[in-house]
Order: structure tokens, then C-alpha cells, then sequence
């Protein structure tokens, strides 16, 4: 089988997307497909990699963003996916490259949109006050999904959250949950020199692994360490990502005992890090699955999650859901704190070893060979 995977948003600190993408190419690559990536980058490029052929288009950064970029030569990406003839398309974006669905139906290629985000989460995070007091925000996702779902042969949602908005819309969405490499993250990572470098022995360590933008709501978990000192208890928070809004994070945290390290390239040292701290917090409200979180599990840590997003649906047990206040965030950290640390990370480990990698690319064959199957010659 022939399977071309299309997206933006991809780029050396992009997280769960990237991750995903190389994940399933992996695992394609494994069972014998061929696999062709199609990601947006700073010039024109293509390599071999382990997780297939990449295509890197040009393509412009969006201002204010963060650095990431949006393929809008479309017709250099048709020209690829003409040349390659796949025999099913995987789309992951819902703007410039949204039309290829269309561009597949009409030459009988079964197509698949992963919906990594949700439509109203992004329109509530990021359209201005104004605007959202005159427009309906649920009307206007429900518009776009029904335009999605029409142009695509499937819609892959990776949990109950994220396809609540379509069933909402009317339409039918597949739920295939992603994994996480059990082997690079792992308990046995944990390092007492990695703890070293961002905490002291005597003080809980908390790890933030998200992107400093507006809908992932870090300043809760910032906010919480000031609740959390206010209430007597000490702890190190550490941040490993960037973003658009980091300095406005940095003045928020300045008096605080935070840890800002940017976007993490050592990737042996970030699953140091996972397994070696107490909790793993993920603040965002919106996310639909939380890879990092899940990642943390592996490692033996916890995690504090929004329980607006789907990541209570993820982590289980292994977690504690937090409402969107400072003040929550700070109860669930300590409730885990107050745990037994071997049961607390033993029970995350045991969570996580029930969402391997090979479970969702066996789902997402299984898919494709089905619609195939219904293609008529």
C-alpha cells in the first residue's frame, strides 16, 4: 500500500503532530507500505528518513505564530501526490490543505482527516471578544467540520472529545486513539544528574511540556506555583517549550520558583526529564489528545490535566482533572503529591502500556483496507 501523509504545523518544535506522523510512518515502513510525508518548511527539500520519503515545501511562517508555516503551493503538493499515485491519502490540517480530500475523491483515493484539534477550541482561543459576542462559535466549527467531513472519505478523531463536535454537526467520525514509544519512555530514564540541572533534591518537580501559546493556558500552571507557595507548599516548576507568548510568561513567573527552558532539541535528556520529575502538568483546555502527557505516563510520571479537554480520557487513574482555575490545578498537585510515589508511577506506567504505538497503526490499516475495499474499480 501506497500512503501519502499531508500536513502543516510541522516543524523542529512542533510536538504531538510531528511525533504522530513519524510514529505511523514508522509503523507503515514496518509492516511493508510505502510511505510519502508532505510538511512545510524553509525551502524545498527531499530525504529518506526511517518513517518514509519527506517532501519539505517552501512555505511562509505565520506572523505571530511562533515560527510555524502554511504550505500555499498547493499545486507543487497535487504535483507530488500525482507522481507518488498513493493508494489513500491522510490529511492533517484544516486550512490550505483541506481541498485535497476533494482532489483525491475525484480520482477514487479513499482519504482520511485527522482532526487534531477542534474547530470551537481554536476559534474560542483566538478570535478577538468582540467577535465572539456577536458570531456563534459552535455554528461556525459545525460549518467548517460539515466542509471537512464532506471532502474527505473519513473523518479520524483520537478521542470521545475531539469527535464530539462532529457528532454535534451530524456527522460520523472514527476513533482511533494514538500511543506513545514505550521504549524511549521509560521509568528507567529517571536520572538524578537530569533532576540536578533543573531542581533540588529536597523541592517536588513539576514539568510543564507545552507550547507557550494563548490555548495551551500555561500561566495555570504558573499561577498555581503561586498558590501552591501561598499555601506553603514549595515547588520547581520547569517549562520545556516555546511559543508566542513566552515573555509574557517569563514576566508572569519571574517571582516564582520557574524554570524556563525553551523548546528541548536533547530528546535522551526530555525523557530524563519526563521520568524523573513528580508530576507532568498539561493546563490546555482544548487539547484533543496530549501526547505529552501520555509520554509522561510511559516515564512513570502522573500528570495534572484540564478536565475541559480529552486528556482525563487518556490518562484515567494515572491522572488527576483539574477545573480551568489556578486553585484546582494547585489541589491536584498536591493530592498526587500526597500519593505513594512507587504507586503513583507504577500506576502510570500500567496506563500508558495500554496505548502502544503498534495498536494505532494496526487501526489505521485496518481502515485504509477497508476503504479500499469499498472503491469500486
Amino acid at each position: 500500500m501506497r500512503i501519502a501523509h499531508i500536513a502543516n504545523f510541522y516543524g523542529p518544535t512542533s510536538g504531538g503532530l510531528r511525533t504522530a506522523m513519524h510514529a505511523l510512518g514508522a509503523g507503515y515502513i514496518e509492516r511493508g507500505h510505502e510511505v510519502l510525508l508532505v510538511v512545510p518548511g524553509e525551502r524545498d527539500a527531499t530525504e529518506d528518513t526511517p518513517f518514509g520519503k519527506r517532501l519539505t515545501v517552501r512555505a511562509p511562517i505565520i506572523p505571530g505564530s511562533g515560527g510555524y508555516r502554511v504550505i500555499l503551493r498547493t499545486s507543487k503538493v497535487r504535483r507530488a501526490l500525482s507522481d507518488f499515485a498513493p493508494d489513500v491519502l491522510e490529511v492533517s490540517d484544516r486550512t490550505t490543505l483541506r481541498s485535497l480530500g476533494a482532489w483525491a475523491k475525484t480520482r477514487g483515493i479513499p482519504s482520511a482527516f485527522f482532526a487534531h484539534e477542534r474547530a470551537d477550541g481554536i476559534l474560542a482561543a483566538n478570535l478577538p471578544a468582540w467577535l465572539r459576542r456577536v458570531v456563534s462559535i459552535e455554528a461556525m466549527a459545525d460549518w467548517h467540520n460539515k466542509g471537512t467531513h464532506r471532502r474527505f472519505t473519513t473523518v479520524v478523531c483520537t478521542t470521545e472529545f475531539a469527535r464530539e463536535e462532529f457528532t454535534r454537526a451530524g456527522r460520523v467520525a472514527v476513533k482511533v486513539p494514538l500511543g506513545v514509544d514505550l521504549d524511549r519512555f521509560h521509568p528507567r530514564n529517571a536520572s538524578a544528574d537530569a533532576r540536578a540541572t533543573v531542581a533540588r533534591p529536597d523541592e517536588p518537580l513539576l514539568l510543564m511540556a507545552a507550547r507557550l501559546s494563548k490555548e495551551k493556558r500555561p500561566e495555570l500552571a504558573i499561577d498555581a506555583v503561586r498558590v501552591l507557595a501561598a499555601r506553603g507548599q514549595h515547588v520547581r516548576l520547569v517549562s520545556a517549550g516555546t511559543g508566542n507568548i513566552a515573555d509574557a510568561m517569563h514576566a508572569r513567573a519571574k517571582d516564582l520558583p520557574v524554570t524556563f527552558l525553551g523548546f528541548v532539541t536533547d530528546r535522551d535528556y526530555f525523557a530524563q526529564l519526563l521520568a524523573s520529575a513528580d508530576v507532568v502538568v498539561a493546563p490546555g483546555p482544548i487539547e484533543t489528545f496530549g501526547l505529552a502527557a501520555l509520554e509522561a505516563l510511559a516515564s512513570g510520571t502522573p500528570a495534572v490535566v484540564n478536565a475541559a479537554s480529552a486528556l482525563p480520557e487518556v490518562v484515567g487513574d494515572a491522572g488527576v482533572a483539574a477545573a480551568g482555575t489556578a486553585e484546582s490545578f494547585a489541589d491536584a498537585i498536591q493530592a498526587i503529591l500526597a500519593r505513594d510515589p512507587g504507586e503513583r508511577r507504577s500506576d502510570a506506567r500500567a496506563r500508558a502500556e495500554t496505548m502502544p504505538w503498534s495498536a494505532t497503526v494496526d487501526l489505521m490499516l485496518d481502515l485504509h483496507t477497508s476503504q479500499l475495499a469499498a472503491v469500486s474499480p
